[in-house]
């Protein structure tokens, strides 16, 4: 028999703040968090901009040694679970370990250790590399280290799908809850690309913007855009069984409903040409609801500003939700935040929970020019007030990786 899931505590680290009220109160006013990189110099360097984590002393929450011997990412999740833990009222609460899992997804995981130890090995040969070299590296490591600080000892079970991957780690935990495997899991996801071969690998890409211009950088869905802007963050939630957190008296944030995922089976960076992935992963997702396009007032898109992503998405959306494409609101926080690669999916599910909570939709900023292609309400420049019974997050990856989910105000 299914479950009930539902969300009782969020943390969030991102470009625009450093905890879930102070980010979403920035991107209902339109804040940027795109500037120039200050974590390294970048004076040789084609790209100059991204949207970095700023003001944060890890120490206020990490031992300081802990914090030497970890990877930024780790961190960055670290100190978000702290705050989705600390509001889900956990502590000394009473849980089964093996009934309480992590699903931290990342694209990339410890990639500032990968980029210093080939280095060291290069420079100073193979008898210098840490020996925390591989456990930084790897991207279970991340949900492993959370594990053992909070005693969660169920399944750690991080989803490896590039950009999608904080989006398919909550929709996994919500599986493993509704179908019984677990009671509760920390889930999300987790980015820190922000360094020279983060920065540079996506360059040579040609997947990035390189004005180096922060309030043209990042465009969704305007005739202006060229590329994504990079970014950095870690978004915690935590789910759990909804009679399991009306029992331990555990505050109740919005209930999760569905899910859907797909993959392209087309190109290795390129969506497919007829967005059918999309459409599939949308209509899946609203199936899994049992609801109708229609009852869905906001959708919080991948909207990446890069040509392809934001014409196919657009178009994935009007062939999933018909007529009631052009009557959704839909923003891209992206345009805000930059792009957190795996983590991206963390900070947009967090801001459509908190616009179910709120009624405050985050507009998609920098939208001055609308590409003909991309017709349908971006919610353009400024945030709109909307009584809301469900919202989705769209999250879109390298692979043609496709994730919806959707959630339900309470």
């Amino acid at each position: 028999m299914k479950r009930r899931v539902v969300v009782t505590g969020m943390g969030l680290v991102s470009p625009v703040g450093n905890t879930v009220n102070e980010s979403f109160e920035n991107l209902v006013k339109g804040v940027n968090g795109i500037a120039m990189i200050k974590s390294y110099d970048t004076t040789d360097w084609k790209v100059k901009i991204a949207g970095e984590v700023k003001n944060l002393n890890f120490e206020d929450f990490i031992d300081k040694k802990e914090i030497r011997r970890n990877d930024r990412v780790a961190n960055l999740a670290l100190v978000a679970t702290h705050e989705a833990y600390t509001q889900a009222k956990l502590e000394g609460a009473n849980i089964n370990p093996f009934k309480f899992g992590t699903f931290i997804g990342s694209g990339i995981g410890g990639l500032t250790t990968i980029f210093e130890e080939v280095k060291t090995s290069v420079t100073r040969g193979q008898d210098r590399i840490s020996p925390f070299f591989i456990p930084n590296s790897i991207i279970n490591l991340i949900g492993a280290k959370i594990g053992i600080k909070y005693g969660a000892k169920g399944a750690n079970m991080p989803q490896v799908t590039a950009c999608s991957a904080a989006t398919n780690s909550i929709g996994e935990a919500f599986r493993n809850i509704l179908h019984g495997y677990l009671d509760i899991a920390i889930t999300g996801g987790a980015e820190a690309p922000v360094n020279e071969i983060g920065v540079g690998g996506f360059s040579s890409l040609k997947a990035l913007n390189f004005s180096n211009d922060p309030e043209v950088a990042s465009v969704p869905f305007d005739q202006r855009r060229s590329g994504f802007v990079i970014a950095e963050a870690a978004g915690i939630l935590i789910l759990e069984e909804y009679e399991h957190a009306k029992k331990r008296g555990a505050p109740i944030l919005a209930e999760m409903v569905g899910y859907g995922t797909t993959s392209d089976a087309f190109h290795m960076t390129a969506p497919d040409d007829e967005a059918t992935g999309i459409e599939a992963c949308l209509k899946m997702a609203i199936e899994d609801a049992n609801i109708q396009p229609s009852d869905i007032g906001y959708i919080n898109a991948h909207g990446t500003s890069t040509l392809l992503n934001d014409k196919l998405e657009t178009l994935g959306i009007k062939k999933a939700f018909g007529k009631h494409a052009y009557d959704v609101n839909i923003s891209s926080t992206k345009s805000m935040t930059g792009h957190a690669l795996g983590a991206a999916g963390a900070i947009e599910t967090i801001a459509v929970i908190k616009a179910l909570e709120t009624g405050l939709i985050p507009p998609t900023i920098h939208l001055l020019q609308p590409d003909p292609e991309c017709d349908l309400n971006y919610t353009p420049n400024v945030a709109v007030k909307r009584n809301l019974q469900y919202a989705m997050n769209i999250n879109i990856g390298f692979g043609g990786q496709n994730a919806a989910i959707i959630f339900k105000k309470v």
